[in-house]
């Protein structure tokens, strides 16, 4: 490469060529060089180079002028002084003649490529220390879209090249120990991609809260990406699942959740872009159709494949020819950088109160402090180390401020706006997109700000306890006994990835029913017997799905399957809905269907409930959400489990509804457990073991079954007791029994987390797995270790006969 040129056309660059145009030019250079043949769209352009932002530093001394501005930073002068100080003498020193003929040639040979004089392009600035693995500056210099004409783009590169200084690039490049004048600009002049008639976002081939590697994450929101970027609006996202990915025949697509969009960013009359509002029709319709998801998550992994490490891209939709484009594709470099074998974990020691807000979480930590609520940055000293930032929206300005603060809430935004991308740079703790954080929180006001509760971010008030811990995973054993997780929150599995579980032992469909749901199936079925209140929510809840029993498969299949893909290819038991009778009928529209029970605890639930005419319908519902994940999304890891299943007879009239639903014993490997928490499953084990394939006991119901205790009682709170003879001779029991005709066995409960003694007495029973809470794993984890360890010596070898399905699951594909 002559050292004299000033630019390149992107198809003549490469990942080499990171030093003469920066990190983003050299990537679109790599794409479209190397995967243009994969299908990979890349909208062509040009890139000034290094050595010409060298000729403009050296053409009259403004290298040294900067340096001497520098020099006034570190003796103490404000940063926000020494920023505007640079930028105006960048603006105020000519573009060398040699560069702007270069840049005017290269214009014009790309509108003749294009079929068209003065195309619109986007001038992106392109650092050459940016995207670098150990450290990112994307974002920190600006972008200028809809730029036409050469008066204008020479003006925006020029601009370009000046906001090198912004605040929070100077100050960036201070922390990370880079030397200012060894940083130097590209300028990326890319055709236009008509976006602003369609729409536009971001893709994250990891999730970017948890680094959890195997899905792809796709942000999306009518319009120019810009809005997406800068936490303007709360953007649809798209989760899907990478081994399905692989398979042509599955769908891939685990989670879908269709955002607010409120604005979006479109053509200025006169140049340049403008936001405006979003129409009703569009802030409940998704952006991406269920394909068009694919291809992008397809490219993505492409992308992915071939620089070898997780990706951050961003990716635009032309709404004149419907075509996909990558525009920008970086390392990502905040989940890459985390230790893998520590797992971080923040816990509320206090019992909090109603949020005051809440929005989506951005980290796992917790803040907390006094609030400071601000509409735009201030100096330094006005905000107080430790406070709670609140604002609409953060854009780089504020990023100062926000090194200071404790954690930081806003208005607007998703997983991909400036303050989640920054918030997780810095490690602290950001709820976004609340709406309405500037209007419900006020100045000096105490909260404790939450994101270690799943996908929603918690503003609690008051300063509440919580403690922070940290595991190794290498100092966990391994063990012959299962050590599995209870996950109830899917928006919270992939936190918990890293753990060296087993599987996930209990996985209760009423949880993301009650909380991701929120209706009762039966009331979409028959929305005639709802009185009028009750049909309006569910009319309001259930906003653009025509058929509304559509939108329970869909909530429920989603829910299902993001805790089954935060396991694969380890077996994930999920347990039918097992509300009772007063919990049903608190759902939304619940009341009509639900009979007054004296005692629903031991009334209509669990499989009484799915062959009977008052339920059958809604049951159907549940199957169809589980045939869904395992037969389209070819999550085959999950295993069907049935609770309170009273007789035989009630297990075949079970099994037969489901058969008739598509859920068929042995059919793609499907497996179908029972809950041991009756007696009866216990008495007739061999019996039960016929129709199933394996028992989880579920501690609780069978201790208040065998001893004839209300669990709920406080008056006989000190009857209750798992370890009382008769429960734990029904335990050694049911064991052996199920094993030696080839059954598991584990058991789901609490108390193996708080009693290592229980722990250990069902290591000697020699129980096939123990399913606990994520926090409790670890700890449960050393407990089995050393229970196995006096019982079987160093060898702990197996009982023979013990199965366990996790080797026998298929690949993700129909079969």
């Amino acid at each position: 490469m002559a050292s004299t040129r000033h630019v390149i056309p992107f198809a003549e660059l490469g990942r080499q060529d990171v030093g003469s145009v920066g990190g983003k030019n050299a990537s679109l250079g790599e794409m479209i060089a190397h995967l243009a043949g994969a299908g990979v769209r890349v909208p062509p352009g040009f890139a000034t180079t290094a050595d010409a932002y060298g000729e403009l530093l050296d053409g009259h001394g403004l290298r040294g002028r900067i340096e001497e501005q520098i020099v006034r930073l570190r003796e103490g002068a404000a940063l926000d002084e020494v920023g505007t100080a640079i930028r105006s003498l960048t603006l105020a020193e000519p573009l060398p003649p040699g560069l702007r003929a270069e840049i005017v040639s290269a214009y014009e040979q790309l509108g003749r490529d294009e079929g068209r004089a003065d195309p619109e392009v986007a001038v992106r600035s392109s650092a050459t220390a940016e995207d670098l693995p150990e450290a990112s500056f994307a974002g920190q210099q600006e972008t200028y879209l809809n730029v036409r004409g050469t008066a204008r783009l020479l003006e925006s590169v020029h601009r370009c090249y000046a906001s090198l200084y912004t605040d929070r690039a100077i100050d960036y490049r201070e922390r990370m120990g880079f030397d200012h004048l060894q940083v130097a600009l590209s300028v990326g002049v890319q055709a236009m991609v008509r976006s602003d008639l369609a729409g536009a976002g971001v893709i994250f081939t990891l999730d970017p809260e948890s680094g959890f590697p195997e899905v792809i994450v796709i942000s999306a929101a009518f319009g120019l990406g810009e809005t997406v970027v800068s936490g303007q609006v709360d953007p649809d996202e798209y989760t899907v699942f990478k081994p399905s990915l692989k398979d042509p025949e599955l769908d891939p697509l685990i989670d879908v959740r269709v955002g607010a969009k409120r604005r979006k960013a479109v053509y200025a009359e006169h140049g340049l872009t403008r936001t405006v509002d979003t129409t009703p029709e569009e802030r409940s319709q998704r952006v991406l159709t269920d394909t068009e998801v694919r291809l992008l998550a397809d490219w993505a992994l492409t992308v992915e494949g071939h620089y070898g490490c997780p990706m951050d891209l961003e990716w635009a939709k032309d709404g004149l020819t419907g075509d996909l484009w990558i525009v920008q594709a970086r390392p990502e470099t905040v989940q890459s950088r985390r230790a893998a074998s520590t797992l971080r974990r923040c816990r509320l020691t206090a019992t909090p109160g109603t949020p005051l807000v809440d929005g989506t979480a951005v980290g796992e930590a917790i803040g907390s402090g006094p609030v400071v609520v601000l509409d735009t940055p201030v100096d330094l000293d006005r905000f107080p180390a430790g406070g709670v930032l609140v604002t609409g929206i953060t854009d780089p300005d504020w990023e100062p401020i926000m090194k200071r603060a404790s954690a930081i809430v806003t208005d607007h935004g998703g997983r991909t706006s400036h303050a989640a991308i920054v918030s997780r740079e810095l490690g602290v703790p950001a709820v976004v997109g609340t709406g309405r954080a500037t209007h419900a929180l006020h100045d000096g006001q105490k909260v404790t700000v939450s994101c270690a509760e799943g996908g929603r971010g918690k503003v609690y008030d008051g300063l509440l306890a919580y403690e922070e811990t940290e595991t190794d995973l290498t100092d966990i054993p391994a063990t012959r006994t299962h050590v599995m997780l209870n996950l109830a929150d899917p928006s919270a599995a992939f936190r918990w990835w890293r753990l060296p579980a087993d599987g996930v032992g209990l996985a209760r469909l009423e949880f993301i029913v009650a909380h991701q749901v929120k209706v009762h199936p039966m009331a979409l079925l028959h929305p005639e017997r709802l009185d009028h209140a009750d049909r309006c929510a569910v009319d309001q809840l259930t906003e653009g799905y025509l058929d509304r029993t559509r939108y329970f498969t869909d909530r429920l299949a989603y829910g299902i399957a993001r805790v089954a893909a935060s396991r694969w290819p380890a077996p994930v038991v999920v347990r039918t809905s097992d509300f009772k009778t007063n919990e049903y009928a608190r759902l939304l529209g619940g009341r009509p269907f639900e009979p007054v029970e004296a005692n629903p605890m031991i009334g209509w639930r669990g499989a009484s409930r799915y062959y009977s005419d008052g339920y059958r319908e809604g049951f159907a519902l549940e199957c169809r959400a589980l045939h869904r994940v395992r037969d389209e999304m070819g999550l085959t890891n999950v295993i069907i489990m049935i609770p309170f299943c009273r007789t035989l007879e009630e297990a075949d009239r079970v099994l037969e509804v489901m058969g008739e639903e598509g859920l068929r014993r042995g059919e793609n490997g499907l497996k179908v457990y029972v809950m041991a928490e009756i007696p009866a499953n216990v008495i007739l084990a061999e019996e039960f073991a016929e129709r199933f394939d394996g028992f989880s006991i579920g501690s609780n119901d069978l201790t208040q079954l065998t001893l004839g205790v209300d669990r709920d009682s406080e008056a006989l709170a000190r009857v209750f007791d798992e370890t009382n003879p008769a429960v734990t001779r029904s335990i050694e029991t049911l064991v052996p029994r199920a094993q030696s005709v080839g059954r598991t066995v584990g058991l789901c409960g609490q108390r193996p987390s708080d009693d290592p003694a229980f722990t250990e007495f069902l290591v000697k029973t020699g129980i096939d797995s123990i399913s606990v809470a994520p926090d409790s794993f670890a700890s449960v984890k050393q407990h089995v270790a050393a229970a196995e360890l006096a019982r079987y010596g160093e060898g702990r070898t197996a009982p023979s006969g013990t199965r366990w399905p996790q080797a026998e699951q298929p690949s993700p594909s129909r079969q």
